[in-house]
């Protein structure tokens, strides 16, 4: 398989990108930073205007997207993330309209942020949704996404959950005061994290690209849930660890504002109703499993 990239230097991509070299497959990644260590099975390029209209690619997976856990939202800062997922996936369709043909396949990022803050019902793919400003973010980057589908691509959108692995993301901020020995959960507790192993996040991205009967929205989370303050109890567990803390939930709306309330202090019960459906085995099904993987390596 033939592949072009976006987000193929980031913390999802990179595993990704190794992941398809391995089992044989050609990657070409779109990068603003390129690596320029070029070889038969991976390139790099700068510019999709540099990309041939004779190319052919069975699949593009568009993983690129400022981070959205990083700083207030300001108005400046809800743009770039508007037009870091929403105009980079007009571009890859401005090149799949250029093309002579266009790739059989799309596998596009999105974010369980589509859902908005929920309470404690179990959210599958056509789950109930509040509007603000996640949800609508989620919503434009998916309908760019569905474009494709006028050109006879099969469009299939990952709702990422929280993502887990050593070297980066979320787990290097929820692990660092256990590992000074306090064990901290953020407001109540209460609310949900749906959490995903990377691992499972790139067997389920190559699922997608090789099965041809699957199509429309997946949640790409954990068969099992766990609350905010569950999780920091498992992590605990694995660690030595003296007390037990709440940090309060004025502390981080006064800190991040619209960020925390919306996205920290508020979560949702996703479960992967539409990827079990179709056959795809979680590697990792509990959080507990994921944290002694996660400590092991």
């Amino acid at each position: 398989m033939n592949v072009l990239i976006t987000g193929g230097t980031g913390f999802i991509g990179t595993v990704l990108v190794q992941h398809l070299l391995e089992r044989g497959d050609t990657v070409t990644v779109y990068t603003r930073n390129p690596d320029f260590d070029d070889d038969v099975s991976l390139r790099y390029v700068t510019r999709l205007d540099d990309i041939a209209p004779s190319t052919y690619y069975d699949a593009f997976v568009n993983l690129a997207g400022e981070s959205i856990a990083e700083g207030r939202w300001t108005a400046a800062r809800k743009r770039a993330l508007v037009d870091s997922r929403v105009k980079t996936t007009e571009q890859l369709l401005e090149l799949a309209e250029r093309l002579e043909r266009p790739p059989s396949v799309l596998v596009s990022a999105s974010a369980i942020g589509y859902y908005g803050p929920q309470d404690d019902t179990p959210l599958a793919e056509d789950g109930d949704t509040v509007d603000c400003f996640s949800h609508q973010l989620c919503v434009d980057w998916e309908a760019a996404a569905h474009r494709f589908e006028a050109l006879g691509t099969r469009v299939c959108i990952t709702r990422l959950g929280v993502v887990l692995d050593r070297g980066g993301g979320a787990f290097a901020q929820l692990d660092k005061s256990v590992m000074f020995g306090v064990a901290t959960w953020l407001g109540s507790g209460r609310q949900w994290l749906s959490w995903v192993h990377r691992d499972d996040v790139v067997r389920a991205i190559t699922f997608l690209l090789d099965t041809d009967s699957l199509s429309g929205a997946f949640n790409l989370t954990a068969p099992e849930p766990v609350t905010n303050r569950g999780f920091s109890e498992a992590l605990a567990a694995h660690r030595s660890t003296l007390l037990g803390l709440p940090v309060p939930g004025f502390v981080m709306r006064a800190a991040l504002g619209e960020l925390a309330q919306e996205l920290l202090l508020t979560g949702q019960r996703v479960v992967p109703t539409r990827l079990k459906e179709a056959g795809f085995s979680f590697e990792y099904r509990s959080v507990d499993q994921a944290i002694s993987a996660l400590l092991a390596r």
